[in-house]
């Protein structure tokens, strides 16, 4: 006999978890001394929210199921963003967290809050345990949901008097779901339309998203669209899904992306959406877009087809199973003339020019970094200017490109890429962000530097919330309400202060000799760059 504390701990040993992140509390502190006694790593982080968006970059590296704890009351509650994050952008995630024991539910007593009552909009699915027993069947479940199917973030919820309670443990082999099919395989006839409409395109193309990502599918979309000779442009989410400098690759689309690939969108004849559900910030206008062209449409996820743009030949499945399907009956499309017209708008659209020799130019310095940085670094952008000017530069051959896509979660960059370094902690990781966003998660320098985490990160400083203050340059007649952020500190000596190496650049000149050395240095490192306030994100 063993406690639910000591069978919780197990059971993430069964599922072969080696790391976690969280934070204590009272309510949970009978699972936190069980996995004292364990191997698995926990990774202590300074607010609650943070564990979340760690485990998020650390899921999105292992391709997953991820662990995050919090206490009850305002630990749990403080998850919900990060929670919230994770289901937007289909990551899978397991949170644990403690509960007020079960003769107090419902009485408003100390640090309690309905936690799965208050995360049902945007959790894949929630569990309350009150029968001690089920613990190990409900553990099994969790991960079993969060990672197949459509992945997503799964919450047990543990109160604290099951966790005290003596059980006999012995972990499941499978999992039975009655209720929970995700198709896996796409319809053969669908498929065969597909291909029809492909191969009868004058100027077909594919739109990479997300997606690809959770179906592990990325050599699949490669050898398809070489196999088709299909170009590709992505959502923000699906950059990286190919490799940056493939020929056939024309970029971001949407109202922040690139002209080659906004093009592309507005001229394809067919359009191929693998994993991506084109929303609003992708495709402004889904009308326009879907009334001229044959629309293909790839998800696991059926609620998702036909959601934002009108579908002709849907196909439900795992995204992985059904390019290979694709492949199969693959044949090269000649479109010369499409691809060509593309990479004559591509050539053009370079808008890296340096302006003013008082201000780092972020577009021009990203550039220089990526050019500089391992082909498999792994970026993480924030959100904002930062992101835009990340996504649009991002030239890594073989990296992954990571930010809050669903969301737009300001905050998520520097706890995110702490997960990711640790899921991969033998490639490079460089975080980004503004200095508004940086002072979300500055917290997070502790837990950098107690753990002595490798982690590069880049602040643009432009003392305003920047993507805010160009919204209202541009729609509000320039009046600029709740952007300046006059007082915050001086980033630099605030990260030195932590202990973790760190320097600021004014010009571009000064970058050269920086990028080396911050690239190249062993330890945590932060380099902040100073950006014109008036630097637009085109």
């Amino acid at each position: 006999m063993i406690t639910v504390a000591q069978a919780m701990v197990k059971c993430l040993e069964e599922e072969k978890i080696t790391t976690v992140f969280g934070y204590p509390g009272a309510a949970i502190c009978p699972f936190y001394d069980a996995l004292s006694k364990s191997q698995i790593r926990h990774i202590l982080v300074r607010q609650e929210q943070n564990a979340g968006h760690a485990a998020s970059g650390y899921a999105r590296i292992t391709g997953k199921p991820a662990v995050c704890i919090a206490t009850s009351g305002p630990g749990a509650l403080n998850l919900i963003t990060a929670i919230a994050t994770a289901y937007m952008d289909s990551i899978p995630m397991v949170i644990i967290t403690g509960q007020v024991s079960r003769e107090l539910l419902g009485r408003d007593v100390f640090q309690e809050a309905d936690i799965t009552g208050a995360v049902e909009p945007f959790i894949k699915y929630s569990y309350i345990v009150k029968d001690a027993t089920q613990i190990a069947r409900i553990v099994k479940e969790s991960f079993y949901l969060a990672g197949t199917g459509r992945p997503g973030p799964v919450l047990i919820d543990v109160p604290m008097d099951v966790q005290t309670e003596k059980i006999s443990f012995s972990y499941p082999e499978t999992v039975h779901l009655r209720s929970y099919k995700p198709t896996i395989n796409g319809h053969p006839g669908q498929i065969k339309r597909a291909m029809t409409a492909l191969k009868n395109a004058k100027r077909p193309l594919i739109l990479a998203g997300g997606g690809v990502f959770g179906a592990k599918a990325t050599a699949e979309l490669y050898e398809f669209s070489n196999a088709c000779n299909i170009p590709i442009v992505s959502t923000m989410m699906g950059i990286s899904a190919v490799p940056s400098n493939h020929p056939l690759y024309f970029g971001m689309l949407g109202m922040h992306g690139v002209k080659a690939a906004n093009v592309a969108v507005r001229q394809a004849d067919v359009l191929l959406l693998a994993g991506a559900r084109a929303g609003d910030r992708a495709v402004k206008s889904p009308k326009s877009v879907s009334d001229d062209k044959k629309i293909i449409h790839i998800d696991i996820d059926p609620a998702e087809i036909g959601k934002n743009l009108d579908t002709h030949i849907p196909i439900v499945g795992d995204l992985k199973n059904i390019l290979a399907d694709m492949i199969a009956k693959a044949v090269p499309i000649h479109c010369e003339e499409w691809i060509t017209s593309l990479q004559e708008i591509q050539q053009k659209q370079s808008s890296r020019t340096q302006c003013d020799t008082n201000y780092v130019n972020p577009k021009l310095l990203l550039h220089q970094l990526f050019e500089k940085a391992p082909d498999n670094t792994v970026v993480v952008a924030d959100v904002g200017q930062n992101q835009i000017w990340t996504a649009n530069q991002f030239s890594v051959p073989n990296g992954r490109f990571l930010t809050s896509g669903g969301m737009g979660t300001m905050g998520y960059s520097i706890p995110a890429a702490v997960g990711a370094k640790l899921a991969a902690p033998h490639r490079t990781v460089i975080s980004v962000c503004g200095d508004g966003s940086f002072q979300m998660q500055m917290m997070e320098l502790g837990t950098i530097q107690q753990n002595q985490i490798p982690l590069k990160m880049i602040v643009m400083t432009n003392h305003y919330l920047g993507m805010v203050r160009e919204l209202q340059e541009k729609n509000y007649a320039g009046n600029e309400m709740a952007v300046d952020l006059t007082g915050s500190p001086n980033i630099t000596q605030l990260a030195r202060s932590y202990g973790i190496q760190a320097n600021c650049i004014h010009s571009i000149e000064q970058a050269e000799q920086i990028l080396d050395e911050f690239l190249h240095s062993d330890k945590p490192y932060l380099l902040e760059c100073m950006v014109n306030p008036s630097e637009s994100t085109l």
